[in-house]
């Protein structure tokens, strides 16, 4: 069953285009990930369906039409967003980042079992929670990142690059959060990401995205032994 479910989707800036008629699905407790290289569309296709950028065509959520709320509204309905770029808060402690990340929620012993939880995907966070987020490493921006869209309590989540930047060590780290987080805690992912084999390891369906249109898509292991992929995305 689709939590998420995206048709005739055209996306973009100002009077251009960027998506043109992209169709895609997020399985109920599924890993999606999107392919696709520089400038083909995929961070604005997770913008699109967060509501940040103008758009048309069909976003249903859980069987709910999205494509007109914005993007407090879909936050509310439970799609948390990690963008490009972390959007840390850097001035705030660590703490007061994930806070932010709960503002949504009026459940006060809900959150405060949260804390607990993301503290426990990432100990790092716990051990810096009361350090200027600023000042945190590449990775710990991440990890905070993706712990302040949990904190949102979201049944989908969208990723935005979460390897960028990142030593192997870290990002493998981080994947294999990921993979609790989706196996323990049903939380649906929709991945953008241009490391091809790492998303392809995560997820269970994948699409390739080139300039702005769905040029192929499947099972992670379809599109994995694919040999255009292959030779374009995974280098052998």
């Amino acid at each position: 069953m689709a939590l998420l479910e995206v048709s005739g989707l055209h996306a973009g800036y100002s009077a251009a285009d960027v998506l043109r008629g992209v169709a895609f699905a997020v399985e109920q407790d599924g890993i999606t990930t999107v392919l696709g290289a520089n400038g083909a569309g995929k961070t604005t296709l997770l913008r699109a369906v967060s509501g940040m950028v103008r758009r048309q065509g069909s976003v249903r959520f859980d069987g709910r039409p999205i494509e007109t709320l914005a993007t407090e509204e879909i936050a509310r309905l439970g799609i948390g967003h990690v963008p490009d770029g972390r959007g840390t808060f850097f001035d705030f402690t660590t703490e007061e980042n994930l806070r932010i990340g709960a503002y949504t929620r009026k459940d006060r012993h809900a959150v405060a079992r949260d804390f607990e939880r993301v503290y426990n995907y990432f100990p790092r966070l716990k051990e810096r929670r009361q350090q200027q987020a600023g000042t945190l490493s590449g990775g710990e921006q991440q990890m905070l990142a993706i712990a302040r869209a949990l904190m949102l309590s979201p049944r989908l989540l969208l990723l935005d690059e979460p390897s960028f930047g990142l030593a192997p060590l870290v990002v493998q780290d981080i994947f294999r959060i990921m993979r609790s987080i989706n196996a323990e805690e049903g939380v649906s992912v929709l991945l953008v990401e241009q490391n091809a084999a790492l998303a392809l390891d995560l997820a269970d369906h994948a699409y390739l995205l080139e300039t702005g249109e769905v040029v192929m898509s499947g099972s992670a292991d379809t599109i994995r032994s694919n040999e255009t992929v292959r030779r374009a995305y995974l280098g052998y």
